[in-house]
């Protein structure tokens, strides 16, 4: 790929590269770096990378589940609303309960969940983009599902 196409391709990408690295680390703050660090890659690999986005996304998996800048989790936010905060909001309260679910996962179950479920890759391409055998993202999903059905989620009415 010629160097010119790379900062049309990050104008075009980086909405969906945020959704993908907000919903791995569950920081925007952490998410913008997150995507930083896999533009920066994607850059000095960019005349051989015949998939940028792909490739994009498997360095964010890979960076996000390793641990990359563990967040200090000293501070909890409340959960609770002021009352009064009903229809118009279950939209937003669903996300929310989403959000809080896959924070409550291990790095390595939540990448494997965003992969599979909310960018909707394969199996066969959820382990590309992390790097594992599709046995170990299939029994990582089904761990995280179990872990996910049995928290916060069961309790959690979310619509799609």
């Amino acid at each position: 790929m010629e160097a010119e196409e790379f900062d049309p391709w990050v104008v075009a990408a980086a909405p969906r590269l945020h959704r993908t690295a907000y919903l791995l680390v569950g920081d925007w703050g952490l998410a913008q770096d997150l995507v930083q660090h896999a533009c920066v890659s994607t850059w000095s690999c960019w005349s051989r990378v015949d998939a940028p986005e792909a490739y994009a996304r498997s360095v964010m998996a890979r960076t996000a589940s390793s641990g990359w800048r563990r967040k200090w989790r000293g501070e909890v936010p409340t959960g609770d609303l002021p009352e009064g905060s009903t229809e118009p909001w279950s939209a937003v309260e669903s996300r929310a309960a989403v959000a809080r679910a896959l924070r409550a996962l291990p790095p390595k179950q939540r990448a494997v969940v965003v992969l599979r479920f909310f960018d909707d890759l394969s199996e066969v391409a959820t382990a590309t983009a992390l790097g594992w055998p599709v046995g170990t993202v299939k029994s990582t999903t089904a761990r995280a599902l179990a872990a996910l059905r049995a928290g916060e989620l069961a309790d959690t009415e979310v619509s799609p």
